[in-house]
């Protein structure tokens, strides 16, 4: 495993492509900091899945980032988020940053009449951890939740100010505007690219709450208060691996991140996982039968 240091990459994962919206709020931040994305899309989606198999793969998908020596590790998928990233945070040595509580953080501290709402993908509102972030913090909010399932095909085809979107987000969003609620959080990596037609719906004064940006802007405090800066002075460079590469990956991953991309790398992460061994898989086996 490579020597950690702070000139070390962060490291983000997601299940897809849609965490690279968080890379783009991190690389504006930290402008100075090399990060390694791992997408694993050949598994996606992992909303569909069961919890033991998410749990499964949030380790897989973090140690390989660890083999590039990342010095801190952002899970960018929600669905990790509500069911795994306590065992990540308990059981990696680098500290794991996910996007859930940023969000809900900034949501508590936004709002001005206690009222907010969330969207997100079936698997992230059915878990309600933003909810229970919230009442943590404020159980006299009130919150109102709504999955949005179809604003992720929506995004990927490049949907971002068409009738069709505006006429699908006008149908998830009545309760909100019936609640009258003040703030909304983003509960999904891919819900950024249509913030423009959401506010158009709400209003402006709706704040609109990017976990994605909060996240960013946790990593950003973490690595401050721990003296983890990179202290290269060129711009950062971006890493990302998938594993498998659909033949709009580069299209949509550059329309995310406004930018374009030169490389790509597909790997064989089944050959990966068998090359970390039987020791990995039975390391993995005890967590997960420890956490039942």
């Amino acid at each position: 495993m490579t020597l950690i240091d702070n000139n070390s990459p962060i490291g983000v994962f997601d299940s897809g492509i849609g965490g690279l919206t968080v890379v783009k709020h991190l690389r504006d931040l930290l402008p100075h900091e090399d990060i390694v994305y791992f997408g694993d899309t050949a598994r996606l989606p992992y909303g569909t899945k069961s919890e033991d198999v998410v749990k499964r793969f949030a380790f897989e998908d973090s140690h390989f980032l660890l083999e590039h020596g990342v010095k801190i590790i952002v899970v960018a998928c929600n669905t990790v988020g509500s069911t795994a990233i306590h065992l990540l945070e308990e059981h990696l040595d680098i500290p794991v940053i996910g996007v859930m509580q940023p969000g809900a953080d900034a949501s508590v501290n936004k709002t001005k009449n206690k009222k907010i709402g969330v969207i997100g993908t079936s698997t992230t509102i059915r878990s309600e951890k933003y909810k229970q972030r919230i009442f943590e913090l404020d159980n006299s909010i009130n919150v109102v939740d709504q999955a949005c399932p179809l604003f992720v095909p929506l995004v990927e085809e490049g949907f971002f100010e068409d009738e069709a979107t505006h006429l699908i987000a006008k149908r998830y969003l009545e309760k909100f505007i019936e609640n009258h609620v003040d703030t909304l959080i983003l509960g999904c990596t891919h819900y950024p690219m249509i913030k423009n037609t959401l506010q158009r719906i709400l209003g402006e004064d709706v704040v609109m709450v990017d976990s994605g940006e909060e996240t960013a802007k946790v990593v950003k405090r973490y690595l401050e208060s721990n003296n983890l800066f990179s202290s290269k002075s060129i711009k950062s460079g971006l890493k990302i691996y998938v594993s498998d590469l659909s033949h709009k990956f580069q299209e949509i991953a550059e329309r995310f991140l406004q930018n374009s991309l030169s490389h790509i790398e597909t790997i064989d992460f089944e050959q990966f996982l068998l090359e970390k061994g039987k020791d990995f898989r039975d390391h993995i086996n005890k967590i997960l039968i420890k956490d039942i």
